[in-house]
């Protein structure tokens, strides 16, 4: 399934998208098609593990036979939420490609990179993202694979990790870098608020066989900056989740972004660098998870 985030103003509601055109909104169906133990949001959903999910497909089969409801929104009207609203943990790796390593001059990591990002930088789809002008000038793009965990998860084998996955989302971490190079702790070029777009979708793990796999790019303005695949991490999935879980309980709704690839704007020659500005819009694509499309204005 192919899961958003409605926002309607005062809150959040449960989206499930139907076809190229049409969004269920849940919240609103259950008024009219009322049923019991169905999540009205993501959080909901994603904490009421594999039987909500069930509930879930069982009554958007129901009542998805007549697409003439209210409640059947034209995706092109929806405005847009962070598909994950709720973590209790943002967690980063760094370095995790290695054609990006290579371009920022950097030794190849021998265990994962990881620092943390907080639920003030989360971001919708569509969503304006403010430049911060007046601590920073150097704010740049990231394409990352987001994992969403799905279940309480501590210390899980390499084998069994994408077993506690509930999906798989686009993320761009957006990093003011010259907040975050100015020591040796990266977390203030990380949390400018609206620095994490998450979405459009939250995309249900069963229609991701392998997340190790996936091609994924950034166009700034219409022009490709960023392309690569998964496959270039330095440690994959699996790997990462068996890894935080050895140090920390992961929680359903934890959301992990795995890195981004080469072509960023640090990777470039410091006279080539030219950082995003206002108006520029930029669109982050992952294989099977839709185009996540932000555009930057003076914050």
């Amino acid at each position: 399934m192919k899961l958003l985030s409605i926002n309607s103003g005062d809150h959040l509601s449960l989206g499930v998208k139907i076809d190229d055109q049409w969004v269920l909104d849940v919240r609103e169906a259950l008024e009219t098609v009322p049923a019991p133990g169905i999540p009205v949001d993501t959080t909901e959903l994603i904490r009421g593990g594999a039987e909500a999910l069930e509930r879930l497909r069982l009554y958007v089969e129901r009542v998805s036979e007549d697409r003439t409801p209210s409640y059947f929104k034209q995706e092109s009207d929806i405005s847009f939420g962070a598909c994950v609203s709720e973590p209790s943990k943002i967690i980063c790796i760094g370095l995790n490609y290695r054609k990006h390593a290579e371009e920022s001059n950097a030794a190849i990591p021998t265990t994962p990179v990881v620092f943390s990002k907080f639920s003030n930088t989360l971001a919708g789809h569509g969503e304006p993202i403010p430049l911060p002008v007046k601590v920073s000038s150097e704010v740049d793009y990231e394409v990352e694979l987001a994992i969403v965990i799905g279940r309480k998860t501590k210390e899980v084998a390499v084998e069994d990790a994408l077993g506690h996955v509930f999906g798989y989302s686009c993320a761009n971490d957006i990093s003011a870098r010259d907040l975050q190079m100015r020591t040796s702790q990266w977390l203030l070029g990380k949390t400018c608020d609206k620095f994490t777009p998450l979405g459009p979708y939250l995309v249900t793990a069963d229609e991701i066989p392998d997340p190790n796999q996936l091609s994924l790019q950034t166009t700034v303005n219409g022009e490709i900056r960023q392309r690569s695949n998964t496959s270039d991490m330095i440690f994959r999935c699996d790997e990462i989740i068996s890894y935080l879980s050895q140090h920390m309980t992961l929680l359903p709704g934890d959301v992990i972004l795995t890195g981004t690839p080469e072509g960023v704007v640090l990777g470039q020659p410091a006279d080539r660098r030219v950082y995003l500005r206002e108006g520029d819009a930029v669109v982050i694509e992952i294989e099977g998870l839709g185009r996540l499309s932000n555009r930057m204005i003076n914050g």
